[in-house]
């Protein structure tokens, strides 16, 4: 669906007793009307003070008038640090909420605060390993990939939320060929890079090295690359994870595709802890998030860094403007 790029984001509250809240505020104080966008949650769980404009719809939202808020009341007390199991479903409908305004083009994308996965599942039952899974779930589409971005970097792990021993039985051709394929859709569709290049690491040290350290190099990793590279695609590897982050290797390509979770995320989390956004490829929607957790031991002293959610937003702007064109 085409929607006009100057609609509001769509920003849900996440884990109530966490920082969500209180970075809510921070980013209406930081960004202001230069990228409007409206916070889905219980009114009574913003910081106190925080000035609030209550809307019924999203086409509503004034930042100049407070920060918009679409009411999402939730029953129970609310405890900074302490989640309360009362809120949990109504935390899993607030992200229901804002899938469903985006797809029916009241709102540009969809940026979503940190949940607290063992709350949701201790108090609603929660089915999905996190928020990607249910947004799959909600959206119907089978296979979708985890990107971490910054300006400095976009990494995505084939494999993500599991054992390291599991992952080679878990990295099958099917896998990598539907991250790679996904990757390289997104960064054409979402971030408007026309011929996109993609590095591949390799799963074992020095990619294999020959067959000594391992064989998934040069039995399914190496061919598969080979066949995407005859069709067209401008990819390379399968590469040296230990060689391909430093500062004249990322010039080379657009993204990397890395084999599982910390072979991805150490490398952007020490070249821009603060400013690396969690992005979902492969939904019908734009969807971003800041790559941090709920910070349950820092929530409601007024100490958390809304950088990373500020640079979500301003990613999930860019990338449903790019839908547009």
């Amino acid at each position: 669906m085409q929607r006009p790029a100057s609609l509001p984001i769509a920003l849900t509250c996440g884990e109530p007793s966490g920082v969500g809240p209180e970075l809510a505020q921070k980013a209406w104080q930081a960004l202001g009307a230069s990228l409007p966008f409206f916070w889905i949650g219980d009114p009574s769980h913003l910081p106190e003070g925080c000035p609030v404009q209550l809307i019924d719809r999203p086409g509503e939202a004034d930042p100049a008038q407070g920060l918009p808020v679409l009411p999402h009341s939730m029953p129970g007390q609310l405890t900074p640090g302490t989640p309360n199991p009362a809120h949990a479903q109504g935390v899993i409908d607030a992200i229901a909420r804002g899938v469903d305004l985006v797809r029916d083009g009241a709102a540009l994308a969809l940026c979503t605060a940190p949940i607290h996965k063992k709350a949701l599942q201790d108090g609603a039952g929660f089915g999905h390993p996190g928020h990607t899974e249910y947004l799959a779930a909600l959206t119907g589409t089978p296979r979708v990939v985890m990107m971490l971005a910054s300006d400095q970097l976009r990494v995505v792990p084939a494999t993500i939320h599991i054992p390291l021993a599991e992952v080679p039985a878990a990295l099958t051709r099917e896998l990598l060929l539907d991250t790679i394929r996904i990757t390289h859709a997104g960064l054409v569709r979402d971030f408007g890079i026309t011929a996109p290049r993609l590095a591949v690491a390799g799963l074992n040290p020095h990619a294999g090295e020959g067959g000594k350290i391992g064989l998934e190099e040069q039995d399914m990793i190496a061919p598969l690359i080979a066949e995407l590279r005859a069709e067209g695609m401008e990819i390379t590897g399968p590469m040296s994870a230990d060689t391909m982050f430093h500062a004249a290797a990322r010039t080379r390509y657009d993204a990397a595709i890395a084999m599982y979770h910390d072979q991805a995320l150490i490398p952007i989390k020490t070249l821009d802890f603060d400013r690396g956004v969690n992005v979902t490829l492969g939904l019908p929607i734009v969807r971003t998030s800041p790559d941090h957790g709920t910070a349950l031991d820092i929530a409601g002293r007024g100490m958390a860094n809304p950088t990373s959610l500020i640079e979500a937003l301003k990613m999930a702007g860019r990338m449903g403007a790019a839908r547009q064109v």
